[in-house]
């Protein structure tokens, strides 16, 4: 158990440091993690951990760590894993706070930041390239378009009619009760 503890904390901590940008460019890093390297779900529970995890509010760095610690190691691994999230990065904040203070004005370091932004862009583009074949399976029976139908009134109603994007995931958690449950 002391191992798969210690792995849990190991692979989150390590994904969670190497990605940069916040929670959505480290998702690919956990799949790797999760999926790939140690096997505790396939891609598919992968996908739909990650689906439930943004229908939650929270950054889903932390959701997801608890929710795959939990299953892997019960409670004790969700503390794990979230701790392996959260303590790593709060500690090098604040050590680094100081020393980016005194270099925000320096060029290197913006044309760094401006350099990481399109690897960043990269990685979310993966992310919901590999999402979308989850997201976008069609249903049986008269609705088998809902998926892309819920994705494309989601996108109107936040994007050109301002509406706040809970309203948008409470209708389509309504509407996935009702129309998705096979």
């Amino acid at each position: 158990m002391l191992a798969t503890l210690w792995k849990l904390f190991f692979s989150f901590g390590t994904a969670t440091m190497l990605g940069y940008g916040g929670g959505p460019s480290i998702i690919p890093l956990y799949e790797d993690q999760v999926v790939n390297r140690n096997q505790w779900m396939d891609t598919a529970e992968f996908g739909r951990a990650l689906a439930f995890g943004n229908a939650l509010p929270g950054p889903i760095a932390t959701k997801l760590a608890a929710y795959i610690g939990y299953k892997v190691a019960g409670w004790m691994g969700g503390a794990v894993a979230l701790a392996a999230v959260v303590l790593p990065t709060a500690l090098l904040m604040i050590a680094l706070a100081g020393v980016m203070l005194k270099l925000e004005g320096n060029p290197y370091v913006r044309g760094m930041i401006r350099g990481i932004q399109p690897v960043i862009f990269v990685m979310m583009a993966m992310l919901a390239y590999d999402f979308a074949k989850y997201a976008f399976q069609s249903s049986a029976g008269p609705v088998s378009f809902l998926p892309f139908a819920i994705a494309a009134g989601f996108f109107i109603l936040v994007q050109y009619l301002q509406i706040n994007a809970v309203w948008g995931i409470l209708l389509s958690l309504g509407i996935g009760a009702f129309f998705l449950r096979g």
